[in-house]
């Protein structure tokens, strides 16, 4: 199943927040779409610039161009950007329900890196990766470090991962009531679910929010499964890293997804790491904050 209308969100987020970096503004930003069969299935990723590589992972229920403003960005400055659609995810299509497992996308996106470094005639495993992730994305990218760990050059957090602390309070509050705040139903839990993921949440047209609610109610069990499964890895992150690379950790201090609280116990997980709290921001750091989020990514990239 693809996520047509739940996906397009980031991409109205990212617009909205930041008009002057969407793909469709910015004629100079490099990042181009493809795709590649891998696994049985079609994986679609965005690529552009050269230099070393940067691979950027999204997060539950989103997409590869919400990094669209930090990947221009990124890909302009020297480094050859990859943002990929998670099996699963946006425009990747063609696999089962199965998928969903952190350890199958973790094996998947190792098997995609194996593909297209021979279709780009380079040793991916040699090159090193510098690996980022958004919330479950993040996840998927210290699973993959620790399971690969030779693999990566670094590894990044823009903003709080799963698996190092639980579910804020608000969140548990949303859930103890019968409400998932991230399969709303209707128009008051939609803006729940805006208010824990940004800081100043965007306006969003009567119209697309109205198409957005109907998605989640028409295919609202296959977001459950999806969500309960995710749910198992809630401390996957607990336990240091045998091998654990330099690491940037980026989180906003008013996320209501998981607690600044968190990023403290995700910087003892991952000793050789450094952190930097965003006061004005929450949870989608990248959509929020690309300019700097870019800046503090690319400082650690280039050293």
């Amino acid at each position: 199943m693809r996520f047509f209308l739940k996906i397009s969100i980031y991409c109205i987020f990212a617009f909205l927040l930041n008009p002057a970096f969407s793909q469709t503004q910015d004629a100079s930003c490099p990042l181009e779409n493809k795709t590649i069969a891998v696994h049985g299935g079609t994986i679609s990723y965005l690529v552009g610039g050269k230099g070393p590589p940067v691979l950027l992972i999204h997060g539950l229920f989103a997409q590869k161009e919400q990094w669209m403003d930090v990947g221009c960005v990124l890909a302009k400055e020297g480094f050859e950007v990859f943002a990929i659609d998670l099996p699963g995810y946006g425009a990747s299509s063609g696999y089962p329900v199965t998928v969903y497992s952190l350890e199958s996308q973790v094996e998947i996106l190792h098997e995609w890196l194996l593909v297209l470094g021979k279709r780009l005639g380079k040793n991916t495993e040699a090159a090193g990766i510098n690996i980022a992730g958004s919330s479950m994305g993040g996840t998927i990218a210290a699973l993959y470090t620790k399971k690969y760990p030779n693999d990566i050059k670094t590894l990044a957090f823009i903003g709080a991962p799963m698996g190092v602390i639980g579910w804020s309070p608000q969140v548990k509050k949303a859930i103890f009531e019968g409400i998932n705040p991230f399969i709303p139903i209707n128009e008051k839990q939609f803006d729940l679910e805006m208010g824990l993921l940004f800081f100043q949440p965007p306006m969003i047209d009567a119209g697309i929010k109205e198409k957005l609610i109907q998605d989640y109610k028409d295919n609202n069990r296959h977001y459950q499964q999806v969500w309960d499964m995710v749910n198992f890895y809630g401390q996957a992150l607990v336990g240091p890293a045998k091998q654990s690379p330099r690491t940037l950790i980026l989180w906003g201090e008013q996320d209501g997804i998981f607690n600044i609280e968190g990023m403290w116990q995700l910087k003892k997980e991952f000793a050789n790491s450094q952190a930097t709290q965003f006061s004005d921001s929450a949870h989608l750091l990248m959509l929020e904050q690309p300019k700097r989020v870019a800046k503090i990514y690319g400082d650690l990239l280039r050293k």
